[in-house]
């Protein structure tokens, strides 16, 4: 049940007919709910509601997004999850098109409007866009804002080119309603319920789309803690849904075969950098650990390409040694998952918030 309201005048996302209600998931995210909702607002294509789920939070969140003129319900009690928060919500939405955006998440002023003609192809069932940090400090952050530029600007256009993106980012993606509805709404049976419900649209014959030029600004990480939590949580989701999804993945060449390559990168390249290479540096040559940067400028080029189209060189320039350093420590985490699930039978089950 709803047990917090406030439709109060809110010319942006109650007095349009665009057919799009944005779910918020919110859990004490009182000081980035206001900006988020703001940003959402503020859209040249504006919703006709804005649902903010405040999920049991113990600080000020509710109150801050209701003073913002959001629709603010409640659920009876914590619902555990991101998706949980999202199912809950998924009830009370009334159009076309739901969209799901993170508490902590501001998109450009033009992105839903961009969005949204994904859906002009009646296949499309789903739709993400590019995701960017919008701080950029630590050299966690640092490490994540490479990271992101280089799968965005590299690996997704090709998934997409393939009408195959991995994943419909959470922090960022819009679906039509009906079909969201009928395969489930958002799982809760992994760490990672965008890449479950991508594939599951995958299985149920929809398309999803990457539109790159809509752009969220998450806010990531700051700090090895933080930053640790996420890591678990999305090499567990990873794992958790190659083990469910890997017989319907065989129907699907291509995705089967980019999801091939992402294994392979977990497995082998991870093995590579944190023991591999350690010893042969140390019992062959130590000319060995120039292999940790084999690789940098296929990672350097695309980034500082897209680095220079967004006037952002220098940031780059200063954030690459950030992104081999989360790269080595993300190795861990995925040996880790891998090992915990498939061997251990230990699956993670509880998730925890990233920030």
């Amino acid at each position: 049940m709803i047990t917090e309201t406030n439709t109060d005048s809110c010319p942006t996302c109650c007095q349009t007919k665009s057919g799009l209600t944005i779910l918020v998931p919110a859990y004490n995210e009182e000081k980035n709910i206001v900006d988020t909702v703001r940003s959402l607002q503020n859209q040249t294509f504006p919703p006709e509601e804005i649902i903010v789920i405040d999920d049991c939070s113990t600080d000020a969140t509710a109150a801050a997004a209701r003073t913002t003129g959001a629709t603010v319900i409640c659920p009876p009690k914590n619902t555990g999850s991101k998706a949980g928060a999202q199912n809950y919500a998924l009830q009370f939405v009334k159009t076309k098109y739901t969209m799901a955006v993170d508490a902590d998440t501001t998109l450009e002023l033009h992105a839903t409007e961009i969005i949204m003609k994904a859906f002009a192809d009646d296949s499309i069932a789903a739709a993400c866009g590019l995701v960017l940090p919008r701080i950029v400090k630590t050299i966690w952050e640092r490490g994540r804002y490479i990271e992101y530029l280089f799968a965005f600007t590299f690996y997704k256009p090709i998934q997409d080119f393939y009408n195959k993106p991995m994943i419909s980012s959470g922090c960022f993606s819009v679906y039509r309603t009906d079909i969201l509805r009928a395969n489930g709404g958002w799982s809760l049976r992994t760490m990672a319920e965008d890449m479950d419900l991508t594939w599951t649209l995958y299985h149920a014959g929809h398309g999803v789309r990457f539109v790159p030029e809509a752009v969220s600004y998450p806010i990531e990480p700051h700090n090895y803690h933080f930053m640790s939590t996420q890591l678990r949580r999305w090499s567990h989701g990873f794992v958790q849904n190659v083990r469910i999804h890997w017989r319907d993945l065989l129907k699907h060449p291509c995705l089967s075969s980019i999801i091939a390559v992402a294994l392979w990168d977990s497995i082998v390249a991870s093995l590579c950098y944190l023991i591999i290479v350690p010893l042969l540096a140390i019992f062959v040559n130590p000319l060995f650990l120039l292999g940790y940067l084999i690789d940098a400028p296929a990672v350097a080029i695309p980034v500082l390409y897209k680095g220079y189209q967004r006037k952002e060189v220098g940031k780059v320039l200063m954030s690459l040694p950030g992104f081999f350093v989360l790269r080595i420590v993300n190795s861990i985490f995925m040996l880790k998952a891998l090992w915990l699930e498939l061997v251990m039978k230990r699956p993670l089950t509880v998730y925890e918030k990233g920030h």
